[in-house]
């Protein structure tokens, strides 16, 4: 008996529905999912699918590929939309809508840990005590603001050991970056004002505070303290410039987030620009996936809905076009936010024009997206043509190490596609193996591809996901390639495509060969693109295996001692660093010389004693 599938399997499955609202999963022959979608009636959404025509190409083919389903049912529809979104990140259907872009955004913290509060930047979880303004679009959005901060408020950025250690003011103080407060330049109460001023800042009460500031230039002026009116003029200074280079700020909009959808050609941009206390913090452009043919209110919903899974959503939300269901999209954010959120699309004033603003933007970047997918596609059809791959790889991915004379030793993965770089697909991986002999290259490429496939194996057994390459490439001639060709028979991966890239004969650009198993070596004519594509390639892969052994070897080189030993906070370091004037010398000190340093009881030198000399 033939198995149904596509509109007479829906129709069966329309049997055992009811009007509930759940959330429903189509899968293929595989069981792979093609698709989720929550509904408020389950069988009014479903009975859509068996109707055998009026549905779009991209609908009718996931129709006919529908093997069989799954269905959840929910108490409400806002549940059935959260649990949609969460499988969607989950599975990654192929037909919907997926917002590839998981990076977290940075912050300010005004950590108020200490006395003196430190002023810094910060990505990840909200655990540090303190107060949290952000998110900006990007790291140098966040440096530029902190610069400004520091010039006019004088803040310190210094680590809390740091701080403590300081005998003498640093550089920062001399250029006017910082008041001191670790040496006593300024007494506590004093710096404790100008954080709270940095925090009105921060929240766009800017006016207010120059308005402060001319009040206190004035009276000591009239006071006669001459220096510290000085000085208080040229924080205005400051302050005024900051305030020359955010003209673009809105003046009616203090806390929004400005979010603008273009689509084209089968692909969406969306332009997020953050608005905090009435200034610009800078922009982010993303490109969801789409799965063929989403109307814009769709892409919308489940952007809004994926985008703010991990983040607070500001007070407003200012949108280019309305979600599929903005009472719906309003009640999610306002829960996760625990508080009301605006979710609008402006038509007219100063709201409307920073929509237009920041759907020129989506529109002029998907634009240039669009022109260099196109190279993009063109170098990968001729990087199979070339190297006689089944077709043109959509993920290629590029192994290399670093290391000197075997020290700090790293490898490095970078990762392109249809798109380009895939940044938050590379990976850096610490050589472990203790056996491996000091520069062994074949030994720290095993180590790499062992344990990156390993998990491959274990994670996606059957290849459901875009995680497994359609291509390797190793930066080495034949003897790389066949420790590679052993090392994934091992792993029982035979079947990926591998290129080695070695240098010619007088190891210059342009002359490489390449090395492919069981096939004679080849060059490529100087003025192919091919050859500078895959250049590109094996130098990125290189770059990032340099950068990550270099940020490695300085770790190393700046690491102390004293931080590995439990207990040792930054007094007590300070005293046995002022007391034996270095680590080496605390660590070489005996019992009866750690027990005569300032502030170590008997407990603590001998556990100092115990770290360097452990018992055998």
């Amino acid at each position: 008996m033939t198995q149904k599938t596509g509109h007479a399997l829906i129709q069966d499955y329309l049997k055992t529905l009811d009007a509930s609202p759940g959330v429903y999963r189509m899968l293929d022959a595989a069981q792979a999912v093609l698709y989720v979608g929550k509904a408020r009636d389950l069988r009014a959404r479903v009975s859509n699918y068996a109707r055998p025509s009026g549905h779009s190409g991209r609908i009718a083919r996931m129709i006919r590929e529908t093997a069989s389903m799954m269905f959840l049912t929910t108490r409400t529809e806002t549940e059935a939309l959260l649990l949609e979104q969460n499988l969607i990140k989950q599975l990654k259907p192929r037909y919907n809508v997926l917002l590839r872009d998981d990076k977290s955004f940075p912050n300010i913290l005004v950590a108020k840990s200490h006395g003196f509060p430190q002023i810094k930047k910060h990505r990840g979880a909200k655990s540090e005590k303190g107060d949290y303004y952000g998110p900006f679009a990007s790291a140098g959005a966040v440096n530029r603001t902190l610069t400004q901060l520091q010039r006019v408020f004088l803040l310190r950025n210094c680590t809390d050991s740091t701080f403590e250690s300081r005998t003498r003011p640093c550089l920062l103080f001399q250029i006017k970056r910082c008041s001191a407060p670790c040496v006593g330049r300024i007494t506590e109460p004093d710096y404790n004002a100008l954080v709270s001023d940095a925090e009105r800042f921060l929240q766009g009460k800017t006016t207010t505070i120059q308005s402060d500031l001319a009040a206190e230039m004035a009276k000591a002026a009239e006071e006669m303290e001459y220096e510290r009116a000085a000085a208080l003029r040229d924080r205005i200074k400051a302050l005024t410039a900051v305030q020359s280079v955010q003209a673009i700020n809105p003046k009616g909009v203090s806390e929004a987030d400005i979010v603008a959808l273009h689509m084209e050609g089968g692909q969406a941009c969306v332009q997020v620009f953050f608005i905090r206390g009435n200034q610009s913090w800078g922009n982010r452009d993303f490109y969801p996936r789409l799965g063929g043919a989403e109307s814009p209110d769709e892409v919308m919903q489940a952007f809004l809905v994926q985008f703010y899974d991990d983040k607070p959503p500001p007070r407003q939300i200012l949108l280019s076009h309305a979600p599929e269901d903005p009472e719906l999209a309003a009640d999610i954010l306002s829960d996760r936010a625990r508080r009301r959120v605006e979710v609008l699309v402006p038509q007219r004033g100063e709201k409307s024009d920073l929509v237009t603003n920041a759907l020129r933007n989506a529109r002029e970047s998907l634009a240039r997206r669009m022109s260099e997918s196109a190279t993009q596609a063109r170098l990968l059809e001729g990087l199979a043509e070339a190297f006689d791959l089944p077709g043109p790889p959509r993920r290629i991915e590029v192994y290399d190490n670093s290391h000197i004379m075997g020290t700090n030793a790293v490898g490095g993965m970078i990762v392109a596609g249809p798109e380009g770089w895939i940044k938050n697909q590379y990976r850096k991986f610490n050589i472990k193996g203790t056996e491996i002999t000091p520069g062994d290259d074949f030994g720290m490429m095993k180590e790499v591809l062992m344990r990156r496939f390993q998990r491959l194996l274990k994670e996606d057994p059957d290849r459901q996901t875009e995680a497994w390459p359609d291509l390797l490439l190793i930066d080495g001639g034949a003897g790389q390639v066949s420790a590679v060709e052993g090392i994934m028979a091992e792993l029982g991966v035979e079947d990926i495509p591998m290129i080695g890239v070695a240098k010619g004969q007088d190891r210059d650009h342009g002359k490489e060969e390449f090395h492919r198993p069981g096939k004679r070596p080849f060059a490529l004519r100087m003025n192919d693109p091919v050859l500078y594509f895959v250049q590109r390639l094996r130098d990125e892969a290189h770059r990032w295996a340099i950068g990550t052994h270099r940020a490695k070897r300085a770790k190393a080189v700046m690491a102390n001692p004293l931080d590995e030993i439990a207990g040792i906070g930054a007094a007590r370091k300070r005293a046995l660093l002022t007391h034996f004037g270095s680590a080496k010398a605390v660590s070489r000190a005996g019992l009866t010389d750690l027990l005569a340093a300032p502030g170590i009881s008997a407990a603590m030198a001998q556990k100092v004693h115990e770290h360097f000399n452990p018992r055998g």
